[in-house]
């Protein structure tokens, strides 16, 4: 079952049994700091592992009271001018380690070293443009045979529809009239940052570079519309995904230690950031 939204005041949260997890993904000052608690007993009556939450820099030490640690740093993250802290709180002991931490080192060693390069625009008969309503059925069908489990309902072609019209574009490459690779934006007007995420290349389409082909485009489309920062939560353990934000020129923020659930396992992600103005 998908993760639920839930709003406590003017702030967004979103938490789950996939994840076994509460993230607060915008803090609304007004809140704080009575939101600290509500979420700690959220989490507690839940019996979460862990709670995650992105974090403007005059809250931190709130949160770090609260037995919160940065785990990644976005320089000028909110509205260009306050660095955003993306925090974690571990409830379980074994949730803060991940018997991965060699391999994920070793591929973020790698990413750092490669240089940045332009990606090729799409060649025939690839095509890449944004996403429309009548789309929907072929990017819930692709999602769902890439993704058997995911923290957000991507399956279901209704919520894709109705994050479209509010704060989500999606941007797909097209092999013909059969979709290639797929990803979306998902906007924070009043944070002032987008988040690049939900990235797949369909199995025929792999090993064509189309994940860095569709994240230029969105570079640039996003750009073209006043966007200031880029930001992206990768899996740690693709090689592929933090090698193709390392060479479109994102930065490494940090690593969120077991911090998403995707195909069935709590997984840990690594933080990219761009200043796309």
């Amino acid at each position: 079952m998908p993760d639920q939204m839930l709003n406590i005041g003017a702030s967004t949260l979103q938490h789950g049994h996939d994840s076994s997890r509460v993230y607060l993904m915008e803090l609304a000052d007004a809140d704080m700091p009575g939101l600290l608690p509500k979420v700690n007993v959220l989490a507690k009556q839940q019996g979460y592992g862990k709670i995650f939450a992105k974090v403007p820099g005059h809250w931190v030490s709130d949160f770090t009271n609260d037995g919160f640690a940065t785990e990644a740093m976005v320089p000028g993250f909110y509205m260009g001018n306050e660095n955003g802290h993306f925090m974690g709180k571990y409830l379980t002991p074994d949730r803060a380690h991940d018997p991965h931490g060699e391999e994920i080192n070793k591929i973020l060693s790698v990413a750092r070293e490669t240089g940045v390069r332009r990606a090729p625009d799409p060649i025939e008969p690839y095509t890449a443009r944004v996403c429309t309503a009548d789309d929907c059925q072929e990017m819930a069908a692709c999602y769902r045979s890439i993704f058997p489990s995911y923290p957000f309902p991507v399956h279901d072609p209704a919520f894709l529809a109705a994050t479209m019209a509010e704060h989500v574009t999606y941007f797909g490459i097209w092999h013909g009239k059969e979709l290639a690779a797929l990803a979306s934006a998902e906007q924070y007007q009043r944070s002032g940052h987008v988040e690049m995420t939900d990235f797949l290349t369909m199995p025929a389409h792999r090993r064509q570079g189309l994940a860095g082909t569709l994240l230029a485009t969105m570079d640039r489309e996003l750009t073209r519309h006043g966007i200031t920062m880029a930001y992206t939560i990768a899996r740690a353990l693709s090689f592929g995904m933090n090698i193709t934000f390392a060479r479109a020129g994102y930065r490494h923020g940090g690593t969120l230690i077991n911090n998403t659930q995707i195909c069935g396992r709590i997984e840990s992600m690594q933080v990219w950031y761009k200043q796309l103005l």
